[in-house]
């Protein structure tokens, strides 16, 4: 896409730090380092996010996380990683340009975290097992 910012940093026409590179996938430095090493992985070639990104650029893209994780491991003293992707602006994308945030973890103070909230007493068995029929039945068709 021509006005999408990584897709600009694919071409070359913004800089950026680049960390790894090969003909499909390109992770560089987040401007905004949320901590230390906070590395940014996307497709070469764009899609939206995870709902547009096709499945052949999907397996390309997640099979070089485990590579450029480890090289954050090794190049940083980091106890732990979060890995995330945001899709849509409820979900706080603010890029519309699948990425895949690599976040190295170094303390419970490293002024980055989730809520990860129980909501196991919202819910009954039986909706429980409508929720999981819902996806089922999607799947059939995908």
């Amino acid at each position: 896409m021509d006005d999408c910012i990584f897709c600009k940093i694919v071409r070359g026409e913004i800089p950026s730090e680049k960390v790894y590179e090969d003909d499909q996938v390109l992770a560089f430095l987040d401007l905004s380092q949320v901590t230390k090493g906070h590395t940014l992985v996307i497709p070469k070639k764009h899609a939206r996010n995870v709902f547009d990104l096709p499945p052949e650029t999907a397996a390309e893209l997640f099979r070089r996380i485990p590579k450029i994780a480890n090289a954050l491991k090794t190049a940083f003293p980091l106890e732990g990683m979060n890995i995330l992707n945001n899709n849509e602006e409820i979900a706080s994308q603010t890029v519309f340009h699948c990425h895949i945030h690599l976040i190295p973890r170094y303390s419970k103070k490293d002024d980055f975290g989730l809520i990860w909230k129980d909501n196991s007493d919202t819910y009954d068995e039986e909706e429980f097992k409508k929720r999981a029929e819902a996806i089922r039945e999607q799947l059939k068709y995908t």
